[in-house]
């Protein structure tokens, strides 16, 4: 690992600010002047609207500008959200219905935008907000997870998004027809809200004739092709900057209605203008998580080996499409489907459909723990029927090291992997031998314990390209300018280290620069776990050239051949000299000779394949049986991520996804009542995990490098979230399995458990 990092479990250098509260979060740094905004929210899923009438408002005391979607279009400002949109299983497309900032003539979820009022101070708009007149005739709420219903939109007249489908459906087919034994279970995947510890937020003010919006996004090249969009401004004259992000989830990748209003409203009064989003009001507004109903089949043969797999899934769009959503919830979803087992063929079908509901769009790893959850589940049911050892029916079906690369049924190719090797390490890491006492002491208690395994295999995704640049500076030091946008992952640390592990730049003396677009030519922000890979590789880029350029400038200085100029990621070595320069010097060197050519490095990288982190999640659980409460007594994870730049780093995302599949598991659960108000809109309603929700973490990992990034990384963000949920489900179902207890949907309250445990019992008197 010498030649591409030290992995070195380096300490996060940005912890110091942010504990010290000198964190440059978008609410800190706004513009001390900046009027601010508000958005008047929809109170009903689903009417028509009759008035909207804010002619007091706006000549309620402190208010600058009311924003209706008439107000927009009076303006020129017609386009709206942009959102995927991809082909149905007939070769026509799904469906495209307009998404506006502000609702036109009808609103289809509670909480979207009617209007936006800017005021001097946030209480005179919510005073001005209160003299709002909104009249309406209310139209029946569509909820469920079905076709039909009150249309939502005249393109969707059954409400149905998208008709999508994969594989070889009559080879499938044929493959369940003659199989030995077939295993079906049908799944379901609640509903979460990402609940970041920053709520969205943005501003936006005027420099010169160039708009500068502000965003606490996970990039800014997306935000900035899109503002420039809405506000039909050129993509120069907008500069798109992001200070620190306190979470991102996937959420933030995309723009919400809000960022287009404050910069709207900016540019038309030409002041600063700022918003901020409130708790109960991102509940209501953010786009949400999963919310899918899957049903999953396996066909084996006489050897219990898989030979074909069919999935159907229906998918909740919300009320629109939303910006990554179709797109994200089929091809990610494809591309993990069959795990890490060799199976013969295979058929995926998703149908989204519309609900009044907030739009549902990728975060917390969207895709991915959507298949895995559902692979790993119904596998798990398959070894019950079976009557097999979970774990060696996987063993059996798992794809052997010596058939990668692997093609999937569904067209992708699996680099490298050694699955049963992690998957042994697991059960020795996890003590699965000394399960069976563990069971008997929470029996002799009356306790009821479960073991639960997934391994999970995800996809390296998002953007294959990345910008980098270098430069050396006046002071100096370096400074690198990245293209992704770290949400809390400690990219300032693991950037700065692997710079520094290239060049023998000290790290404090190497500058992080992030989310400005007017500092870097573009950038792929940050999400689908590609941040590290993707960067550093970008990074070797870079220095390569810088090498290759001080190599030349070193020949000419001493007067020697290139050949001998020689680099060991510390020093220049000149021939059989004693001049040893650092990269450092020789930068200093070339700012004295007037080489101002040789102190700015730009780079790109493209990634021509993914590649694939894989791992094994054990999950031990006890439930009291009488309260129904679930404890996750035990939670071990062996990973193959692998070469890792830091493995500290590495660690801490993978608590952290465990810790989001934990929430989803255990205590997360979007509620809807049968009008389509949000029963879930508050913390004191919608149950984010707590301290004692999570147990102590096992974490190590059992790496196969990669062979499609020239430093073998697999990448590691998701991953947590990817193996949970199935981990935890499997050890749930495992505990209840012996008092009868066949079905088993997260998210597992005490409520819900315990009312499993009692249908269980009464059905069996």
């Amino acid at each position: 690992m010498d030649k591409f990092g030290k992995s070195q479990p380096v300490k996060r250098v940005e912890d110091v600010r942010f504990l010290t509260g000198a964190g440059r979060y978008v609410d800190d740094i706004a513009p001390a002047d900046a009027l601010r905004g508000y958005v008047v929210r929809s109170s009903v899923a689903h009417a028509s609207i009759e008035t909207l009438d804010v002619t007091a408002a706006r000549s309620a005391p402190g208010v600058h500008l009311v924003l209706t979607a008439a107000d927009l279009a009076e303006a020129g400002y017609t386009e709206g959200l942009w959102g995927t949109t991809i082909p149905n299983r007939d070769g026509s497309m799904g469906a495209s219905p307009f998404r506006p900032v502000l609702a036109t003539d009808t609103v289809r979820y509670v909480g979207e935008a009617l209007a936006f009022i800017v005021a001097d101070s946030l209480q005179a708009a919510r005073d001005a907000a209160e003299l709002i007149e909104f009249d309406y005739t209310d139209k029946p709420a569509h909820l469920g997870l079905t076709s039909g219903g009150e249309p939502l939109h005249p393109e969707a007249p059954r409400n149905v998004a998208f008709d999508w489908g994969m594989g070889d459906e009559a080879a499938t087919a044929e493959a369940f027809k003659t199989a030995h034994r077939t295993v079906s279970l049908e799944v379901e995947d609640n509903r979460i809200i990402v609940n970041a510890m920053e709520p969205r937020g943005c501003y936006a003010e005027m420099e010169g004739d160039r708009l500068h919006f502000a965003v606490n996004a996970q990039g800014v090249w997306e935000h900035k092709k899109h503002i420039a969009r809405v506000l039909n401004m050129a993509e120069e004259d907008v500069r798109v900057t992001n200070p620190d992000t306190g979470g991102g989830f996937g959420m933030k990748a995309m723009p919400h209605p809000e960022n287009f209003l404050t910069a709207i409203a900016c540019k038309m009064l030409g002041k600063p203008v700022r918003w901020m989003s409130e708790r109960t009001e991102g509940m209501l507004s953010d786009n949400a998580g999963r919310d899918l109903r899957h049903t999953a089949e396996l066909a084996f043969d006489e050897h219990n080996r898989i030979t074909a797999y069919r999935v159907q899934t229906v998918a909740n769009m919300g009320a629109y499409n939303s910006h990554f959503a179709q797109a994200i919830q089929t091809s990610l979803f494809s591309k993990v489907l069959m795990g890490v087992y060799d199976v013969q063929t295979s058929w995926l079908q998703v149908e989204g459909v519309y609900t009044n509901t907030t739009p549902v769009d990728a975060y917390r790893g969207a895709g991915r723990p959507e298949a895995i959850y559902l692979l790993e589940r119904v596998m798990d049911r398959a070894a019950r029927e079976l009557g097999l050892d979970p774990w060696e029916l996987r063993r059996i079906n798992f794809i052997k090291p010596h058939q990668f690369p692997y093609k999937t049924t569904t067209g992708e190719t699996y680099d490298v992997g050694d699955f049963d090797r992690v998957l042994s390490r697991a059960e020795s890491f996890a003590d699965r031998a000394g399960f069976d006492a563990r069971r008997a002491a929470s029996e002799a208690q009356g306790k009821l314990r479960g073991l639960g395994l997934c391994y999970y295999i995800e996809s390296i995704l998002g953007a294959p390209v990345e910008d980098v640049k270098v430069t050396f500076d006046e002071d100096g030091g370096a400074s690198i300018y990245v293209g992704t946008q770290s949400n809390g992952q400690g990219h300032e640390t693991v950037f700065t280290q692997f710079l520094s592990d290239q060049t023998g730049i000290p790290a404090h003396m190497i500058r992080f620069v992030q989310g400005d677009s007017d500092l870097i030519a573009r950038g792929g922000g940050t999400g689908g776990s590609r941040s590290v890979t993707i960067q550093n590789t970008a990074t070797l880029a870079a220095v390569e050239k810088i090498i290759t350029a001080f190599t030349a400038f070193l020949a000419e200085q001493n007067g020697v051949d290139e050949a001998e100029i020689s680099f060991d990621d510390e020093q220049f070595r000149v021939g059989t000299s004693n001049v040893t320069p650092t990269m450092l010097e020789v930068a200093q060197m070339a700012r004295e000779a007037g080489r101002t050519d040789l102190l700015t490095f730009d780079a790109t990288a493209t990634l021509d394949a993914r590649s694939f982190p894989n791992g094994a999640h054990v999950a031990e659980v006890e439930i009291d049986p009488d309260t129904g409460h679930v404890t996750v007594d035990r939670y071990t994870v062996v990973d193959d991520f692998g070469n890792l730049i830091n493995p500290m780093l590495a660690e801490g995302q993978v608590h952290g996804g465990v810790a989001q599949g934990l929430g989803q598991a255990l205590t997360e659960r979007v509620v809807y009542d049968e009008d389509g108000q949000l029963l879930t809109a508050t913390f004191m309603d919608y149950a984010m995990p707590r301290a004692d929700d999570i147990p102590m973490i096992g974490f190590t990992t059992e790496a196969t490098p990669s062979v499609t990034n020239p430093m073998g990384m697999k990448g590691c963000g998701e991953a947590g979230t990817v193996g949970a949920l199935a981990a935890v489900a499997n050890a749930v179902q495992d505990a209840m399995w012996q008092r009868g207890v066949r079905q088993a949907d997260m998210p597992f309250t005490p409520q819900r458990v315990w009312g499993m445990l009692q249908d269980a019992r009464i059905a069996a008197e």
